[in-house]
């Protein structure tokens, strides 16, 4: 998945890496914090940290790599664990799969 603070401004920190989902579906788990959905009612937001508060967009990773809710030249880091399954699956062409950004 694709997952981007939006904490401190519109473009922030973003990474793409592997989620697990609750039970019910209804919380997201990445990198030790437990994300919920706003259900529509967030501003350029649609999931919030359960224990900050803090926005987040969240969502599927683009084949494009046009995946940041707003156009930015800012970096997007790939977790290492990933790397290669985005590389092949998500965007379906090899040879790409050693570099660190996006």
């Amino acid at each position: 998945m694709y997952v981007e603070s939006k904490a401190e401004s519109l473009s922030g920190p973003a990474r793409i890496g592997r989620v697990s989902f609750s039970k019910t579906g209804c919380t997201l788990y990445y990198r030790g914090k437990a994300f919920r959905s706003l259900t529509g009612g967030g501003f350029k937001a649609n999931y919030y940290d359960v224990e900050t508060g803090e926005g987040y967009w969240i969502s599927g990773p683009r084949r494009d790599r046009q995946d940041r809710l707003y156009v930015s030249n800012l970096p997007v880091d790939i977790d290492e664990d990933v790397r290669e399954e985005y590389g092949t699956e998500i965007r379906r062409r090899s040879g790409h799969t050693s570099r660190r950004r996006v």
